[in-house]
């Protein structure tokens, strides 16, 4: 089986061995990794040029200004209609988790409760509760979309007291891909007014909606939040901490109380790297959404002719397929024990069932909380040799 490789084939399997980031290094040499989110791809020509200039020129030193809020705007009037990235309503962060951190901290006090959705990306859970907030969970419906029902009694157990609350939303949703409707986002606004639960969006994987969806930002919503984003997941630029947080109208004075120590962790790479990329690399983007548009395809084949214990939705965006392995009776963790809940390196059943059996490593879906015993992560931001291989890998373990 065959697909165009396109930005996804560039680079070899050799090639790629010799990184020394998180996703080549923490597994041993015939382990092919398919879990953390880094893309098997070179690097955007506008990124390479802007970050190689200023180590030339000696531009080695501390970020100031307005040029990434600049660039975001622009992007996001562009790509998505959105003209509310006001460049007065951002503040720089150090990435995006330590963003959401430091505005959950505005917005509530310890002992406060945060609302999520799992499955969820693993640290929601993690950095809320290291910063002493409870985390109440309004799990995604079967179809892995928002239960309107179930945020709405979780925003009332939240706020019940009369305490702060806020609501920690990703969108588009790590692990599953679901794109959230202007509709849904309607409601949930309307449910966080009805409240007052405060509204905080992780929404890192907007550029990566794939074809047959639409990315809408929450703030065309909602006036009342915040946004956190950055350059780092569309363009693989992890390495280069920055980040940008978004602040609507009502929520200004807020975000203007954002302690200034937190703009110690901001990389000036960080901020020229996603600034070029938000500006200069978009045909790049473009070819790249084309490629993880082919791989969900070869990926649906792949499962359904040779993992046929295997389930899964195919996602709306980002290059992350959450895999139901549920029929295979492997054994699994608890998805509640905080050993296991928002700990990316835990691994239990499935993954660790495929990582010894067929070297492929993926993650455990107990880290993303309720509903994720029994499945496992798959990144196939990759070659389409490399995703047959380790669909066949695994094939082959379960025979």
């Amino acid at each position: 089986m065959t697909a165009a490789a396109g930005p996804l084939g560039r680079p070899t399997l050799d090639a790629l061995r010799q990184r020394t980031s998180l996703k080549w290094q923490l597994h041993p040499g015939d382990v092919l990794p398919l879990w953390v989110a880094e893309m098997d791809v070179e690097p955007a020509e506008a990124v390479v040029a802007a970050v190689t200039d200023a180590m030339r020129a000696g531009d080695t030193g501390y970020p100031v200004g307005t040029s990434y809020a600049e660039a975001l705007h622009d992007f996001a009037s562009d790509r998505w209609g959105f003209d509310g990235v006001d460049v007065g309503r951002t503040s720089l962060v150090p990435d995006v988790m330590v963003g959401l951190t430091e505005v959950l901290a505005l917005l509530t006090a310890p002992g406060d409760a945060i609302v999520v959705n799992p499955p969820v990306y693993p640290p929601f859970y993690s950095f809320a509760e290291h910063s002493g907030r409870r985390v109440i969970e309004a799990p995604l419906d079967a179809n892995f979309r928002l239960d309107l029902d179930a945020l709405d009694a979780a925003f009332a157990e939240a706020r019940a007291g009369g305490r702060p609350a806020a609501y920690l939303m990703c969108s588009p949703h790590n692990p599953t891909g679901t794109v959230h409707t202007r509709a849904e986002l309607e409601l949930v606004a309307a449910l966080a007014d009805k409240h007052g639960v405060r509204v905080v969006t992780d929404e890192i994987h907007g550029p990566l909606v794939l074809p047959g969806a639409t990315f809408v930002p929450y703030l065309a919503v909602d006036d009342s939040a915040i946004t956190l984003t950055s350059a780092s997941k569309a363009f693989n630029l992890a390495g280069f901490k920055a980040a940008l947080a978004t602040a609507g109208p009502r929520a200004a004075d807020d975000l203007a109380r954002l302690p200034e120590v937190v703009l110690h962790g901001v990389s000036h790479f960080g901020v020229i790297a996603h600034t070029a990329a938000l500006r200069g690399a978009r045909d790049w983007l473009d070819e790249v959404v084309v490629a993880l548009d082919a791989n969900r395809a070869l990926l649906d084949t792949l499962v359904a002719e040779r993992l046929p214990g295997v389930s899964w939705q195919p996602p709306e965006a980002t290059y992350l397929a959450w895999l139901d392995c549920r029929a295979l009776g492997l054994s699994e963790g608890d998805e509640s024990d905080p050993a296991a809940r928002g700990n990316v390196l835990s691994l239990a059943g499935p993954a660790l069932f495929f990582l010894e059996k067929a070297r492929v490593a993926l993650s455990a879906g107990p880290a993303f909380g309720t509903g994720g015993d029994g499945h496992v992560r798959l990144n196939f931001a990759t070659s389409p040799a490399v995703l047959a291989e380790a669909i066949d890998r695994m094939a082959s373990a379960l025979a």
